[in-house]
């Protein structure tokens, strides 16, 4: 869960820039809204950054989004992901 946590609150960090409403993870409706940006952020542009990244950069990026969308599944079964899928 840590990863999922981390991912949250990095995510609120850059909310807060932007005054938006914090996500949390006990509200069912945030949880989908954070299934949403994981899966935005998995996308091949953004996950390579445009192709600015590194593949080792890529991988370990993959790799953080890929654990906290599993610990995201195993706290709510019910959210939807396009982007990742087990």
């Amino acid at each position: 869960m840590k990863t999922l946590k981390a991912y949250v609150d990095r995510a609120n960090q850059w909310g807060a820039i932007f005054n938006s409403k914090p996500l949390d993870l006990n509200d069912p409706s945030d949880r989908q809204r954070i299934a949403s940006k994981i899966d935005s952020d998995l996308s091949p542009e953004n996950l390579t950054c445009d192709g600015e990244l590194s593949q080792s950069q890529v991988r370990a990026k993959y790799k953080e989004l890929t654990t906290a969308a599993n610990e995201l599944i195993k706290l709510d079964p019910f959210v939807e992901f396009y982007e990742f899928s087990l």
